[in-house]
């Protein structure tokens, strides 16, 4: 036996060594095989891997029952300030937020003919927001004129725009280097980028239409770079700032520049013809957003002063101020590149260098905030810019700030905070035969989930209560997890359905876990009261009055009840 396990022993290590070897050959035919295509296999990886995160990124996105509604940012304030043909939907609300600007755009591309007379009602500039048309009745279209399909519409155009821009930007940064690597990533994963995924604006596909313009020129074909163009300024009015990108090279003659002037008037008729098509639907379209524009550097100045002062107060919790700064520095590095080193014959400089220009004109309600909308905003401009830099290690430090919002990207991606609960089940007791699923919805006393790492919590104002959903026609035996604490000494009671499950005495310094195990919910709703009588106050720096806060609510469903065993 042991003369065998010596013959045995050679052979198994000469068995892994070959498959090793042979792996080793297999990856160096393939280095061989992308290397004669011009490509890198390590880098095209890389490419590969990212997409993958950007995928995985997006996924979290998802709320069953409500799709990527999530990513609209609806305000939880005002129910009234919807459509309503929007109210009758099911989606993701932000409780005590005032929401963003994609609420607008989606609740327009309920209507893109602007016919609709609650529109007026809805939404917060009506001739200002109609002006980017394109993307909502886009959405329109794709959701076939159904208000569920267009809302997943709109809430997904910025991620498969994102995908097309993926692919397209191969054109300038193949995967060859981890340079051109850098590139790409600097544009993809830019702040400015991500946020406008995260919360469904018109920056990302308005990035497309220029970059896909600028494609068809280098291309040779400039009439139909300038359709491409002239429907971006559909899109986001400052979409023509790309105009420059058709006026000839230097030496050009006559010819050259009449052609170049049509081409501008073509470029601008279809919005020109749209705002008056507004004007008479809507009203006056001479609004050009409040506070947009300033003088020269005015607002770009005042937002390094409120950066500065807002450092030394950075917490890990809010890191807004670190973020703004980041930016600050990679739209300066980008603006002083471009003006600094004029390449009037590249289309790519004539596009940058005027949207350089724009940033020193913007005002305080495009830098204010952290870190702000002017990364977004000035999208073209960065991707001008990694176009641009010459290649070369004198420049890696330039292309690296320049692109230094990457370092931003994964807070701007950061999966969803949720709705402040999670539910737990087998999948028959999670959606109903009809697809539904059990919901909570809080009281407009609670404020906006919060979270940090793992845990996730709620604070309510005042009393407040909690509306449970079951979806089934049979009851369901669930179990109610959570922790809680408050803001000062006070008696909590927790009421389901006016029964008094639980009561206790919680001091400043006291967090209590509170398991309610075999609660009984009959079909429809339930109501969860939460009530103490003492009243909240301010903790610390908080402007906000808190009572108290529910912590990691979790909703366990155990199993059906015959229907005998509802209340």
């Amino acid at each position: 036996m042991q003369k065998w396990h010596k013959l045995k022993k050679p052979a198994a290590s000469a068995s892994l060594r070959d498959e090793l070897m042979r792996l080793w050959q297999k990856w160096g035919q393939a280095q061989v095989w992308f290397a004669q295509r011009g490509l890198a296999l390590e880098v095209t990886l890389a490419y590969g891997a990212l997409v993958a995160i950007f995928l995985t990124a997006l996924v979290q996105f998802y709320i069953p029952g409500k799709g990527f509604t999530y990513l609209i940012s609806f305000s939880g304030q005002s129910e009234a300030a919807r459509l309503s043909k929007l109210r009758k939907l099911d989606f993701h609300v932000e409780r005590a937020s005032a929401g963003y600007d994609a609420q607008y755009y989606a609740q327009i591309a309920m209507d893109p003919s602007l016919q609709n007379k609650e529109l007026r009602k809805v939404v917060d500039s009506l001739p200002y927001r109609a002006r980017r048309i394109l993307f909502p009745a886009v959405a329109h279209g794709l959701g076939l004129g159904q208000p569920p399909a267009i809302l997943q519409a709109y809430a997904l155009q910025n991620a498969v725009a994102w995908l097309l821009l993926a692919v397209l930007l191969l054109h300038w940064f193949p995967p060859r280097s981890w340079d051109l690597f850098l590139r790409w990533t600097g544009v993809m994963f830019c702040f400015g980028l991500c946020v406008s995924l995260r919360n469904s604006l018109i920056d990302g596909p308005a990035l497309l239409l220029i970059a896909f313009g600028l494609y068809l020129l280098e291309k040779g074909r400039r009439w139909s770079s300038t359709v491409v163009l002239a429907l971006g300024g559909l899109g986001k009015e400052t979409n023509l700032l790309a105009a420059p990108a058709l006026l000839p090279g230097p030496g050009a003659g006559g010819r050259a520049w009449g052609r170049a002037l049509l081409q501008g008037m073509l470029l601008a008729a279809p919005l020109a013809l749209w705002l008056v098509y507004i004007a008479r639907m809507v009203g006056s379209v001479a609004d050009v957003g409040y506070r947009n524009f300033d003088l020269p550097f005015a607002a770009y100045l005042h937002k390094w002063r409120d950066v500065l002062a807002a450092l030394p107060e950075t917490t890990l919790l809010d890191l807004g101020a670190v973020w703004s700064l980041v930016m600050l520095v990679a739209l300066t590095v980008q603006l002083v590149f471009l003006l600094a080193r004029p390449r009037w014959a590249q289309a790519w400089w004539r596009v940058g260098a005027t949207y350089a220009v724009l940033m020193i004109f913007l005002g305080d309600a495009v830098w204010e905030g952290y870190p702000g909308a002017a990364s977004r905003v000035l999208l073209p401009m960065q991707l001008a810019f990694n176009i641009l830099v010459p290649v070369g290690r004198s420049w890696t430090l330039v292309l690296l700030l320049g692109n230094l919002t990457l370092l931003a990207a994964p807070a701007a991606l950061e999966s969803p905070l949720g709705d402040g609960y999670e539910v737990r089940g087998a999948p028959a007791l999670l959606y109903s035969h009809g697809g539904e699923t059990m919901q909570l919805e809080f009281s407009d006393t609670w404020y906006a989930t919060e979270r940090y790492r793992r845990e996730y919590w709620c604070w309510a104002a005042d009393s407040g209560n909690l509306q449970l959903k079951n979806p089934h026609s049979q009851p369901l035996v669930v179990r109610l997890r959570f922790a809680i604490d408050t803001s000062g000494d006070r008696e909590v009671v927790l009421k389901l359905n006016g029964v008094t499950a639980w009561s206790g005495f919680l001091t400043e310094s006291t967090q209590v876990t509170v398991v309610l195990n075999n609660v009984v919910l009959p079909p429809g709703e339930s109501r969860i009261d939460l009530i103490s009588d003492t009243p909240g106050r301010r903790i610390d720096e908080d402007p906000r009055m808190l009572k108290f806060r529910l912590i990691n609510l979790r909703v366990d469903l155990l199993k059906m009840a015959p229907a005998a065993s509802a209340p």
